[in-house]
């Protein structure tokens, strides 16, 4: 299984720290936020990675270079101008094969376990109905309304009650993205919502560490969580 780290953020939230450094750079602990995604996929036995950028890219592929320090192997996918989430993605197509591929932004912290989503992999190469699966958290204070529901059947869906939020950590058929144009911006959720309305996306619940990096303050908080670990 290959997967792809999202990073061509401008992370404006987290100026000006982000004015000089790229997001995904930004260190937590002694390590940057994007190098515990690397560690974490590694361990999983993950080592092919795919990683877009766009803002202050260069710097991006200086620190991390093809990933031997992390035990990856890195290929890049330069945007210039940001393409959104699934505009990332289907420039990226082309380095992320014909199987099943997890996706995970940038600008998470977390401690969900990857070997989670291997049998999952299996199950949606051998499956061309099920297009995406996603990972779920409880909502977050700056986020109480939540993204999708979660059924029994591991079913997910846009509207109903009792909403989790997108951790930003999902598994993906490449047939997701047809019709996608890998020069122009776009958003993922539209291409899950069409999913998740014929019955071609799931989902799992993760109630364990996960914060979303997108102010000083939550960095602090990875800082703090990094730091004991």
């Amino acid at each position: 299984m290959r997967a792809m780290i999202l990073a061509a953020g401008r992370g404006e939230r987290m100026r000006p720290l982000t004015d000089a450094c790229p997001k995904p750079l930004l260190d937590v602990a002694g390590t940057p936020l994007i190098g515990w995604h690397l560690k974490r996929l590694a361990t999983a036995g993950i080592h092919s990675v795919v990683i877009n950028h766009a803002w202050l890219g260069n710097m991006l592929e200086e620190r991390l270079r093809g990933g031997m320090e992390y035990g990856v192997e890195i290929a890049w996918s330069a945007e210039g101008t940001a393409l959104e989430t699934a505009g990332g993605i289907a420039r990226a197509l082309s380095l992320l094969g014909r199987d099943p591929f997890l996706v995970i932004n940038g600008d998470i912290f977390c401690d969900y376990d990857f070997t989670c989503l291997r049998d999952v992999a299996i199950e949606m190469a051998a499956d061309p109905m099920r297009l995406a699966h996603l990972v779920l958290v409880p909502n977050p204070d700056h986020h109480p309304m939540g993204d999708f529901v979660l059924a029994e059947d591991g079913k997910v869906a846009a509207t109903g009650e009792g909403k989790l939020t997108f951790s930003g950590i999902g598994l993906y058929r490449p047939d997701l993205f047809l019709g996608i144009d890998p020069d122009r911006p776009a958003k993922l959720a539209p291409l899950l919502i069409a999913a998740m309305a014929l019955g071609k996306a799931s989902a799992e619940r993760h109630d364990g560490l996960w914060i979303d990096v997108g102010t000083v303050d939550r960095l602090e908080q990875a800082r703090h969580c990094a730091a004991g670990r």
